[in-house]
């Protein structure tokens, strides 16, 4: 089989607080877009993980992770062949969205029937985002993200989305570590987002934030640049992808969005004009 792993970018992102067991507290909206990596999976004896594309496999690799949770501890065997498209390590979830597309496609070659249930539950222990990606489309995630309560689909959109080529080890830790008191809020802007999606209204640039906003702009430096290079080109404002480094314009079209794109003149990194994709369309897959 072969299965899509879209990525994602997150419309709202609010850090609540720092809570007792040293994890923040998150309300967000998050959104399935292009691009994706795709997982083709077929049986063998043993487990083997390859990639094709700029990332090496480790032992803490999530997708090695997820058939290591998934199959308990029985001698079970697949070799997973995972071509990467969404960067590494940009805020665009491509390692959490791999995990979830190997759980989904493992579940299935090894008949083991696990229901959406025990899925989620695998998916919390694996990573904050996983168990988001289970369905994709978009969702309400809070706690550290794997309180997951999936929404309507949202009127489609076109965003243009640049990823700067910075490296951040520990990345996720980073940006947490930066954030001060005056970047957590109360939720409400998540909130009012969600009645919107559920009334049906458009997601518009008034309606996005996120708690990194000001952080990112310390820990990536250089980052002002892209986000002043989008401008540039006509976007009417950049918000940052999750946790950054990539960052993304809204358009009030495609042609809008293409437009934007290629009148970009980014100092490096890779530029793509992407569209939001429905739950039904983030878990394509071919047999």
């Amino acid at each position: 089989m072969r299965l899509h792993a879209a990525a994602k970018i997150n419309w709202t992102l609010e850090v609540l607080g720092r809570r007792d067991d040293g994890y923040h507290e998150v309300r967000t909206v998050m959104q399935t877009v292009g691009p994706w990596d795709t997982l083709q999976i077929a049986p063998r004896r043993g487990l083997e993980v390859t990639v094709e594309g700029p990332y090496e496999v480790s032992d803490d690799d999530l997708v090695a992770r997820a058939a290591s949770v998934l199959a308990q501890g029985a001698a079970r065997g697949a070799n997973i062949r995972l071509s990467k498209r969404i960067a590494v390590a940009a805020g665009l979830g491509g390692g959490s969205s791999d995990a979830a597309a190997a759980l989904r496609g493992l579940n299935e070659l090894w008949g083991l029937g696990h229901g959406d249930d025990a899925l989620a539950e695998m998916a919390a222990g694996l990573g904050s985002d996983v168990a988001f990606f289970l369905r994709g489309g978009v969702a309400l995630a809070e706690g550290r993200g794997e309180r997951v309560t999936h929404l309507p689909d949202a009127h489609p959109a076109w965003l243009a989305l640049l990823v700067p080529p910075f490296r951040t080890p520990d990345k996720t830790r980073s940006m947490y570590a930066a954030l001060t008191p005056e970047d957590f809020t109360d939720g409400s802007r998540t909130d009012a987002l969600v009645r919107d999606i559920r009334e049906g209204r458009p997601v518009g640039d008034d309606s996005l934030c996120n708690a990194f906003d000001r952080a990112a702009y310390e820990v990536f430096e250089g980052l002002g640049d892209y986000r002043d290079a989008l401008l540039a080109a006509g976007a009417r404002r950049v918000h940052l992808a999750g946790s950054g480094p990539a960052l993304f314009a809204l358009g009030p079209g495609e042609g809008a969005a293409r437009a934007v794109h290629a009148r970009l003149r980014s100092p490096g990194g890779e530029a793509l004009v992407v569209r939001t994709l429905t739950a039904t369309e983030a878990l394509r897959r071919e047999d």
